[in-house]
């Protein structure tokens, strides 16, 4: 069985930022259940966050920058929390290449774990075209990322790729 690396707020864990969860798709939930193996994470708790916290993100930048230097990740009190995402996001490519994993179900719109839109770091609640950090680390070293939304895809994908 296929062992899919998932979002600890998306199983129902209260790791968020406001110590809430998100979820999947009771469907997609039922699936997964019974048709991978998941290994649940999260990225920003393993990186010594708080649980919990200062709502965070990227400032002048998406994923891919922070992971290069060239942006921030910092909190809407002003603490620059960098360090701590980008530790998380090595933790958990980490965690990948312990179980092989290929495939990750990461939490939409976070700076750690979007993997299509994040915040644009103003905290006026738009959003962006980008990867979160560990979503820019995770593909960049092939691990292929879907959201909450998107867990078809990823059917089609262990499908496709197996």
């Amino acid at each position: 069985m296929e062992k899919v690396l998932v979002s600890s707020c998306l199983a129902g864990n209260k790791v968020r930022y406001n110590a809430s969860c998100l979820s999947i798709p009771d469907q997609d939930w039922d699936w997964l259940n019974s048709n991978v193996e998941m290994v649940v994470f999260c990225p920003e708790v393993s990186g010594g966050l708080p649980t919990p916290r200062a709502p965070a993100e990227i400032i002048n930048g998406k994923g891919v920058d922070v992971v290069k230097g060239f942006a921030h990740v910092v909190g809407n009190d002003g603490v620059d929390v960098t360090e701590p995402f980008l530790l998380g996001a090595q933790k958990t490519l980490e965690i990948c290449q312990q179980h092989g994993i290929k495939y990750a179900i990461l939490a939409e719109g976070s700076p750690s774990c979007g993997s299509s839109k994040i915040y644009d770091g103003t905290f006026s609640g738009n959003k962006i075209e980008g990867f979160g950090v560990t979503t820019a680390v995770l593909t960049s070293e092939g691990i292929k990322v879907f959201s909450q939304h998107t867990v078809k895809m990823l059917k089609i994908a262990l499908e496709t790729d197996n």
